[in-house]
Formats: C-alpha cells, structure tokens, sequence
C-alpha cells in the first residue's frame, strides 16, 4: 500500500505546485498566501508518504483529497483534478491493501513450506 500511495502523493504533490502557479494570476490573491497554502500541502504530502501505514495515515490521506477538491473554487480545473486524485487515493488503497494481503500470504505459505531438516 505504502508504494501506490505514496506515488499518489508524489504526483499531488506536483499538480498542487502547479496550480499554485495558476492561483497566482488571480489579482484578489497574494503570492503569499497562495504560496503559504500551497507550500504547506505540499509539505502534508511529503509527510504523509512516511506516514501513510500509520494509524490516521488514510485519513489524512482523505482530508488532503477533500481540500485538494475545494481548492477548486480558486483554480476551477482543480475540482477536476481533485476529483481523479481522489479516485486515485481510493484505488491506492484498496488494491495497495489487497497486495499487502497477497504478500502476507505468500510469506506464510513460504514459512510453512520451509521447515528445517532434523538431521
């Protein structure tokens, strides 16, 4: 789970750079604040590649999601690109969860299998 997500991560991490760059052409907005916005879920995204197999890890995971889709409302296009992130945040999830099961169950039977010789 921990790969897949924090590919998800990694490339939110772009897409926010980018439309921080777009919400800087709005006139009612200062560089500041985008970029202090912008920087700090930048930051959110590079923390929770570490912490996504932690207890909370989805759920942050989640509210990134949800605040990437609101910043919608300065860069219109990102409710688009919120929302395929999102989809990718739960397909992130979902199967990175079936692999990890997977593996569990391969490294069991590989366990069992290799029982040492009583010689």
């Amino acid at each position: 789970m921990r790969t897949l997500c924090s590919s998800t991560l990694i490339g939110e991490f772009f897409i926010i750079g980018f439309a921080g760059l777009v919400a800087m052409k709005d006139p009612d907005l200062s560089m500041t604040t985008v970029w202090t916005v912008s920087g700090v879920a930048m930051f959110l995204c590079l923390v929770l590649c570490g912490l996504v197999t932690r207890p909370g890890g989805v759920v942050l995971g989640w509210a990134l999601q949800l605040g990437l889709i609101a910043s919608g409302f300065v860069v219109p296009m990102m409710f688009f690109l919120g929302a395929v992130f999102a989809a990718l945040w739960w397909a992130s999830v979902h199967y990175g969860r079936k692999v990890d099961a997977a593996k569990a169950r391969f490294a069991a039977a590989e366990a069992g299998s290799s029982t040492p010789d009583a010689a």
